[in-house]
């Protein structure tokens, strides 16, 4: 459940974060959409869009399994345990959507608004970023404790 929903809370955070409030990138803005015309901003907009979809429905996902543990009897509840898996799917989106949309398909970079010579760094951090997320959650996700027979 908690990596379901840190990948959701992940994906939200670039989409509304990155996307509409700084307005750093778009979903499709290096990949010959740059938003310099309405139509070009339609097409950002709707890529967009389904990424938020996508967002949606891991944290959808991340809800049943929730609702569907809290419903077994006797299950142990970990605070720890939660936030580390949350950060491991929060970190894992970093990861996995900064390699692939960063770095191999280039369809956007994470700051568009700074120097172009720029770039590669700030998509360089944002994946150390999600590897830092990652390997802490994985270090409080395995060092929560389990309940004493």
């Amino acid at each position: 459940a908690g990596v379901f929903l840190g990948l959701g809370l992940g994906g939200f955070f670039d989409g509304i974060v990155l996307h509409q409030i700084l307005q750093w990138h778009h979903m499709v803005s290096g990949a010959g959409y740059p938003p310099t015309s309405v139509e070009n901003l339609r097409v950002n907009v709707l890529a967009d869009g389904l990424f938020h979809a996508a967002a949606y429905a891991f944290t959808l996902i991340g809800l049943v399994f929730l609702w569907r543990g809290a419903r077994r009897p006797h299950a142990f509840w970990s605070t720890h345990g939660m936030v580390g898996a949350v950060l491991v799917g929060f970190g894992l989106f970093n990861l996995v959507e900064g390699i692939v949309n960063h770095h191999i398909l280039q369809i956007h970079h994470v700051n568009e608004t700074a120097p172009r010579e720029q770039w590669l760094l700030w998509d360089i951090g944002f994946s150390l970023v999600g590897a830092a997320l990652l390997a802490i959650g994985a270090l409080l996700w395995c060092g929560a404790s389990s309940p004493r027979p």
